[in-house]
């Protein structure tokens, strides 16, 4: 009877950690798994075939595993541990935000025999977390910057029209990430997004690869070949430097705009075109139509709508969440379980004015993960160049990246406000005296317009 009453109690045991929506795991003295539920499965993306036999650090892959294992703590003093939160990396190359509690396991004597984890997946709060702090993600695009939220928005509204749309902003800013996420967003996302660099090709092939060719439309011309135009069908063309096309070329694109049909080269008959179209620069297109290299007709074309993308430097509040970006990223792509840098080399990122912006910083990312081994990047993991500004000692550096955060938030609110102290002190929430004892000590010129002057902005 007690035989039955044994195997009665460990069916319903395992019906009940089988019911829960905590991932179970427990192991031995050799720190093999010797059971896992289906919650771990689901959480994880390993089956129990796969995880039961293997050491608990290769399939939990935690940011704990290496110095700060809960379960080894628990091993060692008897005590259990509740919830004490960290990642891991899932069998995807996710990182998951988890909370954790330990407990030992002991046989009928009382001898210790392995130990027993339980893991709660808190992704859900973690996004509860990022939207109550004022974090939003579009497609790759990750922001709690106020100046990007406000083109967050402009990018919602603007992907349900069929409106030509204008991206402006300094090389490696995200641009084609712009582009692609008013694609995305639209009702022609499951069409094709077809993109072009105007600024890599020389004139006569970019002409082809615009608006394609028949055969025997120049020498080579050995089958008809369909440009971009073509490609894109009832989808979203973008052309990436737009600036950079000829005077020539300027007028064949305005037609199309005009009459939303092309030519190939070499063809008698046009053909319709229903793509939408997008188009970003690295310049300022309005100086160029000043200076006559630019056509106004076709400027005021392609900028029924413009989006101006603000320089990594102009919002350097999103330089961490850009670097935990990147961390997830890579993670996936290069198979490892780095889970974040350390402030040494976080201040020297901060002090740093990146002049390529985000995809500079993008390359910085990819070449820490190539070179670190461990679990985070540290300063030896960055290029010469930032080891350098460290020079100057940890506490100086992260006090030096401090201020100039600090400097180019503040010049970034009275940018937004149009110059006005009283409604920038407000957005920053300090009071208008702080904000000038600031403003002295970063040395910042006060903007020759108070806003004042400003229709919206009558309070300073």
């Amino acid at each position: 009877m007690a035989g039955d009453s044994d195997t009665t109690l460990t069916t319903s045991t395992d019906a009940i950690l089988e019911s829960i929506s905590d991932g179970v795991f427990t192991v031995d003295d050799q720190w093999r798994i010797t059971s896992f539920n289906r919650a771990a499965e689901e959480i994880t993306g390993t089956s129990r075939q796969q995880a039961i036999g293997q050491l608990c650090s290769e399939v939990f892959r935690s940011s704990m595993c290496e110095n700060h294992c809960a379960l080894r703590q628990t091993l060692a003093d008897g005590k259990p541990i509740i919830n004490r939160t960290g990642y891991m990396i899932n069998a995807s190359g996710q990182r998951i935000p988890i909370s954790i509690s330990t407990a030992v396991l002991r046989d009928h004597q009382g001898r210790i025999i392995g130990g027993a984890e339980t893991f709660r997946d808190l992704s859900e709060v973690e996004a509860l977390r990022k939207q109550l702090s004022g974090q939003r993600q579009l497609g790759d695009l990750v922001s709690h910057s106020p100046a990007m939220h406000d083109i967050f928005q402009l990018i919602t509204a603007v992907a349900a029209s069929s409106s030509t749309v204008l991206i402006q902003g300094e090389t490696g800013t995200g641009k084609e990430l712009v582009a692609r996420a008013i694609h995305s967003l639209s009702d022609r996302s499951n069409q094709p997004f077809v993109a072009l660099n105007c600024g890599a090709l020389p004139d006569n092939l970019l002409e082809s690869e615009l608006f394609g060719h028949k055969k025997g439309a120049f020498t080579g011309a050995i089958a008809d070949k369909p440009g971009r135009f073509s490609l894109a069908g009832r989808g979203t063309l973008f052309l990436d430097e737009i600036g950079e096309i000829s005077p020539a070329l300027q007028v064949r694109l305005l037609r199309v705009l005009q009459e939303h049909q092309f030519e190939p080269l070499g063809a008698r008959h046009s053909e319709p075109c229903r793509a939408r179209i997008l188009a970003a620069t690295n310049r300022h297109l309005d100086q160029l139509v000043k200076d006559g290299s630019f056509r106004q007709d076709l400027f005021y074309r392609i900028q029924v709508v413009q989006i101006d993308l603000p320089p990594l430097r102009q919002r350097m509040e999103d330089l961490p969440l850009l670097v935990e970006h990147f961390i997830l990223r890579f993670n996936q792509l290069q198979h490892k379980t780095i889970t974040a840098v350390t402030p040494n080399a976080l201040a020297a990122l901060l002090a740093h004015d990146w002049p390529g912006n985000v995809r500079e910083l993008e390359n910085v990312m990819e070449r820490a993960f190539v070179l670190c081994q461990r679990n985070e990047i540290d300063l030896e993991h960055l290029p010469a160049t930032f080891q350098r500004q460290s020079e100057q000692g940890p506490t100086q550096a992260m006090a030096a990246s401090r201020q100039q955060h600090e400097r180019q938030v503040i010049i970034a609110a009275l940018k937004r406000n149009h110059g006005n102290r009283a409604a920038t002190a407000r957005q920053l929430n300090i009071h208008k005296a702080t904000l000038y004892r600031k403003m002295a000590r970063l040395n910042i010129t006060l903007p020759k317009r108070d806003g004042r002057q400003t229709p919206s902005h009558n309070d300073d």
